[in-house]
């Protein structure tokens, strides 16, 4: 079970950043065509899915499989 983030929706307002146990999402340096600096997983495999990033994400933009 990984993040997966969809990229093109995400609006980079990083609540998911926050609620992140492990610390492995953060803002990314790239944009997407919204003009948003979207988010990232720097490390999949440390990844505990425990979902706390879907949840608190207002666009609904990771899902944890």
């Amino acid at each position: 079970m990984k993040v997966q983030i969809d990229f093109e929706k995400c609006k980079g307002c990083g609540l998911c950043v926050t609620a992140c146990p492990k610390k492995i999402l953060k803002m990314g340096a790239k944009s997407n065509k919204g003009g948003y600096f979207v988010v990232e997983c720097i490390d999949k495999e440390q990844c505990i899915a425990c979902a706390a990033c879907a949840y608190i994400c207002p666009d609904s933009v990771l899902e944890v499989r």
